[in-house]
């Protein structure tokens, strides 16, 4: 299996050189110039590298939420920082390696070549989570706080942050996984973990919404039985939620 990364740099000659170096590894680049659509792209696609300049606004949340991912899946992370950046705040984000700007070529093909023994290959066909999809959680004013979904029914969703959640009741958004559908509504937050593990249920939904997420359930559950025709049957994961 290849090996491939995703590079998160707005900077031209940044990932001219990200690339060239990632290219003589025989690593495949894939580039992308935000925040939030490296989150996107973390949720649903497996990347055995992470490069990330921290230069760009939400570049700490791209890191935490890759680390977030399962082990199989979990990147090497590449961090590009200034000269005059706190270095020891991106190791904290979960950062691997630090790639300093000006960006030198023999330099990164080093901290590359270094990486690269620790990434994992592409297993595009390889077992994937049971929803893969980016939850997006308002608290008060602050912007919202990006998570993964975990497990989705109709009644609500299980969650990993990057930090603790407070129980509280939030206005939240997210696409059913597969689909195109926005849902928009608000949730409690019932239960929560030190781990950034959370239960949501579903207080305020819209009509479509309800409908869109039980026909979603009911096609995943028909599609589950299916396959279990001639596949032993294995434990599910569902969320706890307590009665309304």
């Amino acid at each position: 299996m290849s090996l491939n990364a995703l590079l998160v740099a707005r900077d031209a000659s940044a990932r001219q050189v990200v690339c060239a170096a990632l290219d003589d590894l025989r690593i495949t680049p894939e580039i992308c110039q935000s925040g939030a659509d490296a989150l996107e792209l973390l949720a649903v696609q497996h990347y055995s590298g992470l490069v990330v300049d921290f230069g760009l606004p939400g570049a700490a949340n791209v890191v935490r939420m890759a680390r977030m991912a399962p082990p199989q899946r979990r990147p090497v992370i590449f961090a590009l920082v200034g000269l005059h950046d706190d270095v020891a705040d991106t190791f904290q984000c979960g950062a691997n390696f630090v790639l300093y700007k000006p960006l030198v070529m023999d330099q990164i093909a080093r901290s590359l070549r270094a990486g690269r023994a620790f990434m994992r290959p592409d297993r595009r066909r390889s077992a994937r989570q049971q929803t893969e999809s980016l939850v997006y959680l308002r608290f008060g004013d602050l912007c919202p706080t990006p998570a993964l979904v975990l497990d989705l029914n109709e009644r609500g969703l299980s969650v990993q942050a990057s930090e603790p959640l407070p129980p509280t009741r939030i206005p939240l958004r997210f696409i059913i996984p597969g689909t195109e559908f926005l849902v928009e509504g608000r949730g409690d937050v019932i239960w929560a973990d030190d781990s950034g593990r959370a239960g949501i249920l579903f207080t305020e939904l819209p009509a479509s919404s309800r409908k869109q997420l039980k026909l979603w359930v009911s096609k995943r559950a028909k599609k589950q039985a299916s396959s279990n025709v001639s596949v032993k049957p294995t434990k599910s994961r569902t969320i706890a939620v307590r009665p309304s």
